[in-house]
């Protein structure tokens, strides 16, 4: 493989993350973060959308992930029956909570969620699935930040930036609450991530012990009260273990 080509597979690969981390964005914002030409940019995307692997709104024009990632992931956490496991617990748990479900693991400091159920809610966040979150202010991140120190630390060490008025962007009152979390055996983020919405978190293991991924429900919060956090989690845990797979 000449060098021009490992280039333009760094290329294709920093395009999926800037869309993961940004949900969707147009060309020239793409172009403008990877430091290329327009029409490189659009060169690049249409290959990605060649294999499925992003997808353009027809409306709008703005570029998003698309659904090719999903097979590509599936055929990874699918072992052992985990991306199907993941998907029946976010399903059982949306039916019995009324607030949307998701199953994340850990990304170097960012939590991936692989698999979602939407709540019955008029207010359902938004849709998460195959985004990267970030580790320090959403509840499924510190769950697996906290049972994951040289993760927390590399979180800290690129510096935590702020999204609402609430996010922890101190790097001391980041390992306070991760030894919280630890201490009480769930997350929670209180609108830290998005105004209005909150999320609760609690870890899903084999019953060797292993931290697999996390189990989080999110909503706004006039329905999700940070009051309830620990109700919440005790359901959760309690929905967690009839799935069969962890305990």
């Amino acid at each position: 493989m000449t060098s021009q080509s490992v280039q333009s597979v760094d290329r294709a690969v920093a395009a999926l993350d800037i869309l993961a981390e940004l949900g969707e964005a147009g060309t020239v914002e793409i172009a403008d973060r990877l430091g290329v030409h327009k029409s490189s940019a659009t060169r690049l995307l249409t290959t990605l959308a060649d294999h499925g692997l992003v997808d353009r709104d027809r409306v709008g024009g703005q570029w998003r992930l698309g659904f090719g990632l999903v097979r590509l992931a599936g055929a990874v956490t699918d072992r052992a029956g985990f991306s199907g496991a993941a998907q029946h617990l976010c399903d059982m748990v949306a039916d019995e909570t009324g607030q949307t479900a998701n199953v994340a693991v850990l990304d170097e400091i960012s939590a991936v969620n692989i698999a979602q159920a939407a709540g019955s809610g008029l207010m359902s966040p938004h849709h998460y699935l195959g985004r990267r979150t970030p580790g320090h202010a959403t509840s499924s991140g510190k769950l697996l930040l906290a049972y994951s120190p040289d993760a927390a630390a590399a979180a800290a060490a690129r510096g935590l930036e702020r999204f609402t008025p609430r996010t922890i962007v101190d790097p001391e009152k980041l390992d306070a609450e991760l030894a919280a979390v630890r201490r009480r055996g769930w997350a929670g983020s209180d609108e830290e991530w998005e105004d209005h919405i909150t999320a609760v978190a609690v870890p899903l293991r084999r019953p060797g012990g292993e931290l697999e991924a996390a189990l989080t429900v999110t909503g706004p919060v006039h329905s999700l009260p940070p009051g309830e956090f620990a109700e919440i989690a005790a359901q959760l845990g309690v929905l967690a273990s009839a799935s069969g797979r962890w305990v």
